[in-house]
Parts: C-alpha cells; structure tokens; sequence
C-alpha cells in the first residue's frame, strides 16, 4: 500500500470513529432521555417543565443542531490533520 492511501484508509476510520460517536449521542438523547428515560427525567423540572418531556419535545432537536456543528468543525480538524483537500 502506497503512503497515501493509508493516509485516506486513516481519514476514513477517524470519520467514521466521529460519526459512529456523534450517532450514539443523538440516538442516547433522542431515544434514551425522550423515550425511555421519560419517567425518570420527569422528576427533575426545567422551569416548569419536567426535564423528559423537554427532551421528546425540544431537547433532542437542540441536540441534533448542535451535533451538526460538532461535526462539521470535528470534520475541519481532520481535514487539516490529514491534509484533505476537495480535490482529494
């Protein structure tokens, strides 16, 4: 294998490291806190609101905005460590 195909064999598996853990987090918040952990979440208030309905309503689409920022700046630092470019 020639050095730069280890270099996108390297990329590959740190992109996929990133979007594996990024797809964790949200099925976690978005299954765990607004479904299954509803009732034990719903003893603790934000405002006026129990926190597991905030989570089904609200939360996990907060979360999902913010994922994609994660990742496209995570994606950036690759990019630069890996030295990718477009046109790559």
């Amino acid at each position: 294998m020639n050095p730069n195909e280890d270099r996108h064999q390297a990329y590959w598996r740190a992109n996929t490291k990133l979007i594996i853990t990024l797809l964790l987090i949200w099925a976690f918040v978005s299954l765990g806190c607004g479904v299954l952990l509803v009732p034990v979440l719903n003893n603790i208030s934000l405002g006026n609101i129990p926190l597991g309905f905030w989570f089904a309503q609200q939360g996990s689409i907060y979360v999902f905005v913010i994922l994609i920022f994660v990742y496209a700046y995570q994606m950036d630092k690759l990019d630069r460590k890996y030295n990718i470019n477009r046109r790559d």
